[in-house]
């Protein structure tokens, strides 16, 4: 199967794409969310792009990609831009006052929305004016090498010592991400005066250095669920000395303000029909309801779909496998950078589990088998070694000989049951919270797939490993960094800053591990 480049403009993105995925697919694989709320079926009709070089209009989401292409994407069509524009200019005319009133004699004002992941941290450069985004930087959170999910950071910060290690170190990074944003938009840090941050609920303490071990033992509480305003020069942020940050309401212990920005974001506290949005990370926050009741929940997932703790697992970054699919007799890989693959991330990994599943490598119990009847390309793909079966997703040189090379990238057992683990804890919160609602997955009529990672992911090979409810593919959707853009949104406007208040105190927190059934629905769901 051939791959095609495709360059996406005025974003000056680039990606390679196996022939046959739609322009919608790689447009994900780009990072850029297109408005696409028929779910993909080409009925909405507002996912226009152009073709170049003769402007020919397409829909992103039925054009199937069969050669190199550059294509122009209209504001129109990309969703978070036109739900900021709804909600925080065009109708309210309300940017952040303080920001004007104080600094009304100043010609450049601009300002930061953040988002804090337990993995990634994501910083948004908008122009306070007229609320267009002028650059986005993403780091690793170097919060990580003292515990890659939140309870190994709050056993780390058992002292107020190590407690403002990682203080400092999210600072520092934040720091480092305004210094890059502000080189990218040639603008001077000075002119930027306020700040909104989102995270999880350990993320938001540790930013404020507030304590964060009640947050590690029963029953869980939150030091503070409130927003707060603080001068960016006592944080020792590199804004203006007189700039403000404003850290937005958390849910619950579990459940950060990034809930409530993705909440925001995507609209849910209007719902009309059943919906649920899945923010799938290290910590996989869930909300599902309509305007009448939400539910929220948090699964400790853990950093498999991240990257660790997979053999050959790793960031989205160049030399990932992105993608597997099965072409006629053997796969197929998408990898980032269309270079030689060096590792795979999180969406790869799930493409290729459900590709084990249907080549029929591993069976429902995810344990690994040896199929008789495999095209032969694919049956020399599986390799016994020390007692060991693995399955390679590259062609290292040596191969034909049936040896792990150092070149290889394969999965093993271990890995399939670290997915496993992922996938069980996000199903499992989303079932209790369905057994809440009296509802079954036919029921859910939309489901947004938030986060960075999720925009990546394939629904069909969510669905295929169990990750997601079984529903008609059309009714899931990408929705990208949800988070960031809903940060976006408090820190333009103050009608969305008083209704993420509002929807920090709507939405009820459920604490799945305490319920009855937990451990049950746990283990059905680590079942493919």
């Amino acid at each position: 199967m051939e791959h095609f480049r495709v360059i996406f403009k005025p974003d000056g993105k680039q990606i390679a794409i196996h022939a046959g995925a739609t322009l919608l697919e790689a447009a994900g694989q780009a990072g850029i969310i297109l408005n696409s709320v028929c779910g993909g079926k080409g009925t909405c009709k507002k996912c226009v792009v152009y073709l170049e070089p003769d402007g020919k209009q397409v829909l992103a989401c039925q054009y199937r990609i069969q050669s190199d292409l550059i294509v122009t994407i209209p504001p129109g069509s990309r969703y978070f831009e036109q739900k900021i524009l709804e909600h925080g200019i065009d109708t309210h005319l309300n940017i952040q006052p303080t920001v004007h009133e104080k600094y009304r004699d100043k010609d450049r004002i601009f300002g930061l929305a953040v988002d804090i992941g337990t993995t990634t941290v994501v910083a948004k450069l908008i122009n306070m004016t007229d609320g267009k985004c002028l650059a986005t930087q993403a780091a690793l959170n170097p919060q990580s090498r003292h515990g890659d999910d939140v309870i190994s950071r709050i056993a780390y910060a058992r002292t107020d010592a190590k407690l403002a290690e990682l203080h400092r170190l999210i600072i520092d990074s934040i720091n480092d991400l305004v210094a890059q944003l502000c080189k990218q938009a040639s603008v001077n840090a000075e002119h930027i005066y306020e700040m909104c941050v989102v995270g999880n609920t350990t993320m938001n303490h540790l930013l404020l250095k507030l304590p964060v071990e009640q947050l590690g033992q029963a029953p869980y509480k939150a030091f503070s669920l409130d927003a707060h305003d603080v001068p960016a020069k006592k944080l020792h942020l590199q804004i203006n000395s007189d700039g403000e940050v404003h850290t937005v309401e958390n849910i619950a212990g579990f459940v950060g303000s990034d809930t409530t920005a993705v909440a925001l974001a995507t609209d849910i506290d209007s719902a009309e029909e059943m919906t649920l949005t899945v923010d799938i990370g290290t910590n996989g926050e869930i909300v599902l309801g309509t305007k009448d009741k939400l539910y929220a929940a948090s699964c400790a997932a853990g950093p498999a779909f991240e990257g660790a703790r997979i053999t050959c697992g790793g960031r989205a970054v160049e030399g990932a496998i992105e993608a597997v699919v099965v072409d006629n007799d053997d796969i197929v890989l998408d990898v980032i950078g269309n270079s030689e693959p060096r590792s795979i991330c999180g969406s790869g990994l799930i493409d290729a589990m459900a590709v084990m599943l249907d080549l029929g490598i591993i069976d429902a119990s995810g344990r690994f088998t040896k199929p008789d009847k495999l095209p032969p390309a694919i049956a020399a793909r599986i390799v016994e070694q020390d007692e060991q079966l693995y399955f390679y997703l590259n062609r290292a040189a040596n191969v034909s000989e049936r040896v792990i090379s150092e070149r290889s990238v394969f999965l093993t057992q271990r890995d399939v049951r670290e997915v496993q683990l992922a996938k069980a804890a996000i199903r499992a919160g989303i079932k209790i919270l369905q057994r809440k609602l009296s509802i079954a997955d036919n029921d859910i009529q939309h489901i947004l797939l938030a986060g960075a990672f999720g925009n990546y992911i394939r629904p069909q090979s969510a669905m295929r490993i169990g990750l997601l409810p079984d529903v008609q593919i059309e009714r899931i959707r990408f929705v990208g960094n949800a988070a960031c853009s809903g940060a976006q949104m408090i820190l333009l406007s103050r009608y969305c800053r008083d209704k993420a208040h509002e929807l920090a105190r709507k939405i009820e927190y459920i604490e799945i591990a305490h319920e009855k059934e937990f451990t049950t629905v746990f283990a059905d769901s680590m079942l493919f």
